[in-house]
Order: C-alpha cells, then structure tokens, then sequence
C-alpha cells in the first residue's frame, strides 16, 4: 500500500502546482475585475459630476453652442461607460470561468490526497493486523511451552 502512496507523489506534486497556477490565475483576473469595476465608477462618478455642473451652469444661463458640446460629450461619456459595463460583464464571466477550472483543480488535488491518506491507513491496518497475528502467534507458543513444562513437572 506504501507503494501505491509512494507512486502518487509526482502526480499529487503536479497537481499541486497546476492548483496553485489556477488559484494565481484567479487572484489576477479577481483584481483585473476590480480594477474594471473602479474604472466604471469612476465614469459614473465623472458623469454624475459633470451633470452637475451642467445644472449649477444651466441655471446661470447658456448659450446654444455650450449646450450642443454639453450634449455631445454626454452621450460619449454614456458611451463610454455602457462600453465599460460591458468590460466589467466580461471580467465577472473571466472570473467565473476561471473559478470553475480552479475549483476542479483543487477538487482532484483533495481527491488524490485522500486516496494516497487511505494507501496509508490501509497500510497502517495491514502492518497492526500482522502485529497482532504475531503477538497471538508469541502468546500461543507461549501457551505451549506453559502446558509442556507444566506436564513435564508433573
């Protein structure tokens, strides 16, 4: 049975090492997540600013033109945050794959080490039956010799 447990080491070395690939893959797409998610709101928190201004300015009166460039920079700042909506609904789906494929990973590494842990305890079983057949084998020879002497003795 140590055989077996002694077999599986390099595979179980190898799947440690694909597991700890997978779980940096994952810190690195979880950040670039992150990051995705504070770009987007960081341009919200820019339009909302910006429309802000637009109704402190607004109220002290404007001229077509600033309403049109108003108007136009809007809607390519609504672009741009729809386009990095878009980006961050692409990070999430990037994590969930990437967690998935980590999952599995970590699943057959727990899998391999509980295979090898039951080599080890069968081993273990198998090395304590053989002790007690010895013992019992040691305490009938000794039954033996008891009822021999005795015998003798008499």
């Amino acid at each position: 049975m140590l055989k077996k447990a002694k077999r599986l080491e390099p595979v179980i070395q190898m799947a440690e090492e694909k597991e700890r690939e997978a779980a940096a893959r994952l810190a690195q797409t979880q950040q670039q997540l992150q990051q995705a998610e504070q770009q987007l709101a960081g341009l919200e928190q820019y339009r909302n600013d910006y429309q802000q201004q637009w109704i402190t300015r607004g109220q002290a009166g404007v001229t077509g033109e600033w309403l049109m460039n108003y108007q136009r920079f809007l809607s390519q700042l609504e672009t741009a945050i729809e386009q990095q909506r878009n980006s961050v609904r692409w990070h999430q789906q990037s994590v969930a794959k990437v967690r998935e494929q980590w999952q599995q990973l970590y699943a057959r590494l727990e899998g391999l080490k509980k295979l090898v842990q039951r080599y080890h305890d069968q081993a273990r079983h198998a090395a304590d039956r053989q002790e007690q057949k010895a013992m019992d084998e040691m305490a009938a020879r000794a039954g033996l010799l008891n009822r021999s002497i005795s015998r003798e003795s008499s």
